[in-house]
């Protein structure tokens, strides 16, 4: 697949995507509407811009193919979004969010896009070999160890960027009933961290670029969908000062967390060179 094809392919899935949000969010969540803003389907556009973007690079570069691709990319933002929304459950508690059909709205989204992504890039020529795998290559001690460090490096960055932006939120927040600091903790230990140390693994393996290469784009695009697209649009949830507060939080945290468990759990120096002619050969094949 050259570039041009995968460009169209893109702005294919940007306008499904946008069809099939507009369908499921009259579906279960009639009653919230953004707030009243001259620019607001700008900022949606934009958000969904960026998150078709993100993924159609990821799939431009994964070996994956077929459903299995078309599961990944639909999986990785519906992961985000519902361990997100599992934390407003308890964060937000004076929300006007119904959360049972957040929850139904991002799981029908990503049902619909599945076949969208499966259809228009997984279908390319087999490539001679699979990219790097970050998980299969470690041995049991070295999985168990990156793996407990990069949760670990979750909840740090989460709550060191929390403390920072908190003087900046606390008034709304004064207005909601937050569980205690264990409560907090635990969730991020127990769920955000390990499900997004996965996310993270993921985007690795479907890239299959060298290790700081790898760390860079994986951080960037886990980014993109978890704090960029989701706090650029005008929300009911967050008036614009705490939306702007939390962007600066998320973004910063999540892109160090996504970049760290690239570089920790990325190829090794010794096997780059092969890896750079694997590289080579699939980019002449799609030509």
């Amino acid at each position: 697949m050259k570039l041009p094809s995968a460009i169209w392919r893109a702005l294919v899935v940007l306008f499904a995507f946008s069809v099939i949000q507009a369908v499921a969010g009259m579906l279960f969540l009639p009653g919230i509407k953004t707030p009243a803003s001259p620019h607001a389907a700008q900022w949606m556009l934009l958000s969904n811009s960026l998150v078709v973007a993100a993924l159609a690079f990821v799939a431009f570069r994964s070996d994956l193919r077929g459903w299995q691709l078309g599961a990944a990319m639909a999986g990785v933002p519906l992961a985000i979004g519902c361990v997100n929304a599992i934390e407003g459950v308890f964060f937000l508690t004076n929300s006007v969010i119904s959360w049972p059909g957040l929850f139904a709205f991002q799981i029908l989204s990503a049902v619909l896009l599945l076949p969208v992504w499966a259809l228009l890039f997984g279908k390319r020529p087999d490539l001679p070999q699979d990219h790097f795998h970050p998980i299969g290559s470690k041995s049991s001690i070295e999985k168990l160890w990156k793996f407990a460090v990069s949760d670990l490096a979750y909840s740090f960055l989460y709550l060191t960027a929390g403390f920072i932006v908190f003087p900046y939120v606390k008034d709304f927040y004064a207005t909601q009933h937050l569980p205690p600091m264990t409560s907090i903790l635990a969730m991020q230990l127990l769920l955000r961290g390990p499900v997004f140390v996965l996310l993270c693994l993921a985007l690795v393996r479907m890239l299959g670029l060298p290790r700081f290469a790898g760390a860079l784009a994986g951080g960037l695009v886990f980014t993109i969908i978890s704090g960029v697209a989701p706090l650029l649009t005008p929300s009911v949830v967050f008036p614009d000062a705490v939306r702007w507060a939390h962007f600066c939080e998320v973004t910063s945290s999540n892109f160090a967390f996504g970049a760290l468990v690239g570089w920790l759990w990325g190829q090794s120096r010794q096997v780059v060179p092969a890896v750079l002619r694997s590289e080579n050969e699939k980019m002449q094949s799609w030509a």
